[in-house]
Order: structure tokens, then sequence, then C-alpha cells
């Protein structure tokens, strides 16, 4: 082959190569509106990190329910969007790690500055290859994978968590919808007394003083009501942001609150198996597998780097010679003892963190079912309670109606009627973040949901 030709082989080779590069496409920004009509949403279900909600028929024309709730929130949660784009980022990272690094051309040429008789300009070409990276390849590959790994699992924690959180706001909003409900009740019942005693304040029956008792609670149960409607719109925004809704869309919650009772044995069939369920516990191992590869990459990679090559030169006298060139770091100094300190030590930190979390969580759990139990009782004893103080408020209305009891001792009855209501609904509340809770950290997708009585009082 000609000089001339050897120079156009190259130069197509490199024309070759760079034909299947990557293009640019540009992608706009979006204008964050969130979704403007719920009901119009379709959710592929076979998706869903709970087997149970694979063959759920999501239709939210009736209303959302708290499993529709979940299910929006895992679809449509936008710090989820943005996980699942961190996990193709892993997945490209990845694939990455497995790559070689591409080989290293070399060309020059040099010209004479006079022209000589039996001298020619010289040249020199070749191509060289870091053989040092295929040794530690496959430790890079499986740190990659398991990283990705890590970040699909953390994916999942969190889709976990969101599920917890939307069913915590769809609790929260039915709560106090029903509080809403019960105070208006409240304060349309003690208009009539708050009349009254205006009337007789003002014909001069009543004091200053007698009076502000029934003037006191009139005001006392509307100022409860607005606190209440600020606590719900502050709970049904919360609630449509975890769901990427725009803020005008109407929730047209129904159904149950979400609520679980577990079983001691089920919780300690949960509790065994934990390590091989949580997906953050799960998370954790990943990326200690991952780092146990970096580690034995950074003691592999203490091996001398390695670089091989061949070339074709010229030289002026117009002598061509064909070779090879050899280059090696000596491990003098280096060594890459830095790197396999700091991997070791990272190692180390990462299995103290999982041991930690798995302590942390079985002693999260026992407190939790001590709760329950405490919560379980108390609810009890306050829903019989609330019982008899709403007899004894439907006798004091129809007695007040009739004239046949005074109005100190009507609101008297009716207060201890609305707060013994409002202590139920709390203590409703209250089980049901407990047990939501236990459900996440338990991560035991077989526990069955159970409905609880409606936060009507």
């Amino acid at each position: 082959m000609s000089r001339v030709h050897e120079w156009r082989a190259c130069v197509l080779i490199c024309i070759a190569l760079s034909s299947g590069c990557a293009t640019y496409k540009p992608q706009p920004l979006g204008e964050g509106q969130g979704i403007k009509d719920a009901s119009q949403l379709s959710v592929n279900t076979a998706d869903m990190p709970l087997p149970a909600w694979r063959t759920h028929r999501f239709d939210l024309s009736q209303g959302l329910d708290v499993t529709d709730v979940a299910i929006l929130a895992v679809a449509n949660n936008p710090d989820l969007k943005v996980m699942r784009d961190q996990l193709g980022i892993a997945r490209a990272q990845s694939f990455a790690a497995g790559l070689l690094p591409d080989p290293q051309i070399a060309i020059g040429r040099d010209f004479l500055t006079h022209k000589q008789v039996g001298f020619t300009s010289a040249y020199n070409y070749g191509i060289s290859e870091d053989v040092s990276s295929l040794l530690t390849r496959s430790m890079r590959k499986a740190a990659a994978r398991s990283q990705a790994d890590q970040v699909n699992l953390d994916l999942l924690w969190a889709e976990w968590q969101t599920i917890a959180q939307a069913r915590l706001l769809f609790n929260q909003v039915v709560s106090l919808r029903a509080q809403q409900k019960q105070l208006t009740a409240e304060q349309t019942a003690l208009a009539s007394v708050d009349g009254y005693v205006r009337k007789a304040l003002q014909q001069g029956n009543l004091t200053d003083d007698s009076a502000s008792a029934g003037l006191n609670a009139y005001a006392d149960a509307s100022k409860r009501l607005s606190d209440c409607m600020v606590q719900l719109h502050q709970a049904e925004h919360d609630l449509r942001l975890l769901l990427g809704l725009a803020p005008d869309v109407p929730l047209q919650l129904v159904g149950e609150p979400f609520h679980v009772s577990p079983t001691p044995e089920q919780v300690q069939a949960a509790l065994a198996s934990l390590s091989q369920r949580r997906p953050d516990l799960l998370a954790l191992q990943a990326g200690y597998k991952a780092q146990e590869a970096s580690l034995r990459a950074a003691i592999r990679a203490q091996f001398p780097a390695l670089n091989v090559g061949v070339d074709r030169q010229r030289d002026t006298s117009d002598i061509v010679t064909n070779g090879f060139t050899l280059g090696v770091t000596l491990p003098l100094f280096d060594r890459n003892r830095g790197n396999i300190a700091i991997e070791t030590a990272t190692r180390q930190q990462l299995k103290d963190d999982y041991d930690n979390r798995v302590l942390t969580t079985r002693s999260d759990i026992q407190q939790l079912l001590a709760d329950l139990d405490t919560l379980a009782a108390q609810r009890d004893r306050l829903e019989s309670q609330a019982m008899r103080l709403d007899q004894a408020r439907h006798a004091a209305e129809a007695a007040w109606q009739q004239g046949l009891l005074d109005w100190p001792t009507y609101l008297s009855i009716r207060g201890n009627a609305l707060g013994a209501d409002m202590d139920v609904i709390a203590a409703r509340d209250q089980q049901s973040q407990q047990a939501i809770a236990l459900e996440t950290l338990l991560g035991d997708t077989d526990l069955q949901p159970s409905s609880v009585a409606t936060t009507q009082p």
C-alpha cells in the first residue's frame, strides 16, 4: 500500500468511527400546571409496587377512595418522577461502566525546512490501548449494577412512603371534613342560644357577666370552625400536591379511611423476614455490595498501569520501521493506597449504617405496637363516653326547645358532648397514623387493610 493510500485509510477510519455519534435534540421546559381533571387519568395498575393493587380497577369517575389516592400518588407524584429520572441516570452510569476505553490514535509528520537530496519528510502513526482498565472492568460493572439496584430500591422505598403519606392525608382530609360538619352543626345549634342571650341582654334581663358564657359559646364554636377550615385547606393543598394535581382541582374523596390491624403472628413473621423485604434495607444491602466491588477494584488498581500500542514510522532518510510501545507505571509511592483506605472506611460506614437502620426499625416497631394497644383501649373509652354525652345532648336539646332547661346548663351539656366528639376523632386519627406507620415499617404487603368506623361521631 502506498503512503497516500495509508493516509487515506486513516482518514476513512476516523470518519467511519465518528458516524455513530449521538446528536442533540432540544427539550423545552414545561409550565408545571399539574393535572387539571383527575377523572380523566388512566393508570396501569400492573406496574404498581403492591401486588394487591395490580388487579384493582382504577376508575375515578365516582370519586377517589383511599386505594385510588395511593395509586394516583405513586403514578403521578412529582418527587417520584424525579427519582425515576435518577434511576435512568444510574442505569446509564451502569451502562457506561461496562464500556471499554477507546483506543488512541497518534499521527504526526515532520517537514524538511530545506529540500535536500536523499532526504524526505518524516511521519509516524500508531494506535494504543489502556490495558490496565481491563483488570478492573468486571468490578466496575458489578459496582455500577449494584448502585443502579440501590437507586431502584430507594425508589421503591420512596413509593412505599408516598403510599403512606397519601393514606395519612386521605385520612386527615376525611377527618377534618367530619370535624367541619360537626362544628357547623354545633354553630347552627348555638345560634338560637346566642340570639336568646343577646335579646335578654338588650332587654336588661341579663348582665354582661351572666351573658358572657352564652356569647362566648357561639364565638368559640365559630373560631373552632374557622381553625378547622384553615387546617382542611392545608391538608387538601398537601394532598393535591402529593398527587400532582392542579391547585383548583376538587377532591371528591369516598369510602373509609385506611387502617390495618396485624395479628401478633403476622408481626413476628414480618419481623423475621424484614431484611429480605423492606426496600430501604435491600437498598442498603445493594449499596454495601457496590462498595465491596469498589474496594476490590481499588485493591486490584494498585498493580502497575499498562498501556500497549503499535506504530509505524519513517524518518527523514526514508527508512520505514514498525514497532510497539509499552507504558508501565512504577508502583513506588502511591500504589493506590489512599483510595484503598477510603474504600475500606466507606465500607465500614455502610455496614454500621445498615446495622443501625435494622436496630432502629425493630425498636420503632415495638414502640408502635405498644402505642396501638394503648390507643385502642383509649379509643374504646372515648367512644363510650361520647355515646353517653351524645344521648344527653339530644335530651338537653329537646328540653331546651320546650323551655324545660336553662341555657347555661344546655350550653354546658353541649360543650361536653362536642369535646368528647372531637376527642374521638383525634383518637381515631392518631390510631390510624400509628397503624399506617407500622404497616410501612413492617413492609408487609400481604397485610390486608381493615376498615375502621367512619370519623362521624
